[in-house]
């Protein structure tokens, strides 16, 4: 999926699709592509997270920009997301830390021992955001669970664009993993520590992903398997 989402975005950067043109059809794509449909749509999808195309049902996917500015996940654009979570989150896990009940534990471990073993990204996706959901609700303070709610679907959205894109599943498991212990060792200051390494990974692989390092040479979406 990268390597197609990385073709189509070189196209549409490079004015091979210029702004108001409508990208081939699906199946055309997945021919030309010698890729998968799920695979295709997983590709434009992050293509449009990153405003350089919509989708508009029955007509198809045109390009309405070809540079990226700020991914929008569902209702919010990633700038707006991030700064929200510096200022919530991070609180949240020194309030958790100093709150959290042996119930609290628990279930964080639960979902932990959980994430470490998923290997599907959409399941994944789901156990992350109850994670952060968990650790408001450790907080004790019921504000703070709801707007972690309010921004749950684009929480999911971002999850999965950033495992997607860059492969991020691994490394934020053990960074949940820092947030936790933490938590059981009711340190405040730690799970203040943790939390803003997690967001702050979170913000560098985004980055890395929006304004990528360019190459001489861009990778064909057919090296590697049909399933690239």
């Amino acid at each position: 999926m990268e390597a197609v989402f990385g073709h189509l975005r070189n196209a549409i950067e490079r004015g091979e699709y210029a702004v108001g043109d409508k990208l081939p059809s699906e199946a055309e794509l997945c021919r030309t592509l010698e890729v998968s449909r799920p695979v295709l749509r997983e590709a434009l999808r992050a293509l449009q997270a990153m405003g350089l195309t919509v989708s508009k049902t029955g007509k198809g996917t045109f390009v309405v920009a070809n540079t990226v500015e700020d991914p929008t996940f569902g209702d919010y654009a990633a700038s707006d997301l991030l700064e929200v979570r510096r200022h919530v989150e991070i609180p949240v896990a020194g309030y958790a830390a100093l709150r959290r009940t042996p119930e609290d534990l628990d279930h964080l471990s639960h979902l932990l021992d959980r994430m470490e073993q998923e290997t599907d990204t959409t399941a994944w996706v789901a156990l992350d955001t109850v994670f952060h959901l968990a650790v408001a609700e450790a907080s004790r303070n019921p504000v703070f669970r709801r707007v972690i709610e309010e921004i749950r679907d684009a929480l999911a959205r971002q999850s999965t664009f950033l495992n997607e894109l860059g492969g991020r599943r691994e490394q934020s498991n053990r960074e949940h993993r820092a947030i936790y212990e933490a938590l059981i060792d009711g340190c405040e200051p730690d799970a203040v520590e943790a939390m803003s390494h997690h967001l702050h990974r979170v913000e560098t692989t985004l980055t890395d992903i929006v304004h990528p390092k360019r190459t001489d040479s861009p990778t064909r979406p057919t090296e590697g398997g049909p399933e690239a």
